[in-house]
């Protein structure tokens, strides 16, 4: 892509692995969006996952090993990228500086943080909400219904910084767009499993990601979390 980007859309996750969820999502938020491109944002240590997926057996391969997953995923893949900075900063990962940082080496590019329905709906919770909604705006993977007016009524639960406010109530961002796609029936848990039980997952995670994964013997005899 030539010269800065002037919309980037933002994918954070641990990404444990990256699998064809993951893109079809961040292809569904560029098309519809119209984003000049999205970055997946693998995380260092995610705040909400620190000891649990390694408590209960995920076992991480490790930052590094997982950006080298998310790399090779988006391989030719028009306007799809990767962004290491949660991983060369190291620590837990926190969106809100994440995108303070990204901001900060793309003043001119609007942000568009892209979430899940579950995920969005505890935005509440995590650190500097308000300010993490003035930095982007909100795309969020949800089908219509119940979904969708979770994630408002959750969003509306957040206090206003300024922001400008839509028609869906006080509190409820007008920057929030929802992304009109199909669930997706895959998971990062899902292909672990596989490997543990040595099952053959290119149709989980793509050719690529998997003869990684095989080559360097990660996830096999996993007990895989949900």
């Amino acid at each position: 892509m030539a010269g800065a980007p002037r919309s980037l859309g933002i994918l954070g996750g641990t990404f444990n692995p990256p699998h064809l969820g993951h893109l079809e999502v961040a292809r569904h938020a560029r098309e519809e969006l119209g984003l000049d491109q999205v970055l997946l944002v693998p995380a260092h240590t995610a705040p909400y996952k620190a000891g649990g997926e390694q408590r209960a057996g995920a076992r991480d391969p490790g930052p590094q090993q997982r950006l080298r997953m998310c790399e090779l995923a988006v391989a030719g893949e028009d306007g799809l990228g990767v962004c290491a900075i949660e991983i060369e900063r190291g620590g837990l990962s926190y969106t809100v500086d994440t995108l303070e940082s990204i901001h900060a080496s793309h003043p001119q590019a609007e942000l568009t943080f892209i979430v899940g329905a579950d995920t969005a709906s505890t935005l509440r919770s995590w650190r500097q909400p308000q300010r993490l909604l003035e930095l982007a705006k909100l795309a969020v993977a949800a089908r219509a219904g119940a979904a969708q007016q979770r994630v408002l009524a959750a969003l509306a639960a957040i206090p206003a910084t300024g922001a400008e406010h839509g028609p869906q109530g006080p509190g409820a961002p007008a920057r929030v767009s929802f992304l009109e796609m199909p669930a997706i029936s895959v998971s990062s848990s899902m292909a672990r499993e596989r490997v543990a039980r040595g099952e053959a997952i290119d149709q989980l995670v793509g050719p690529a990601v998997a003869d990684y994964i095989a080559a360097h013997g990660l996830y096999a005899g996993a007990v895989a979390s949900r």
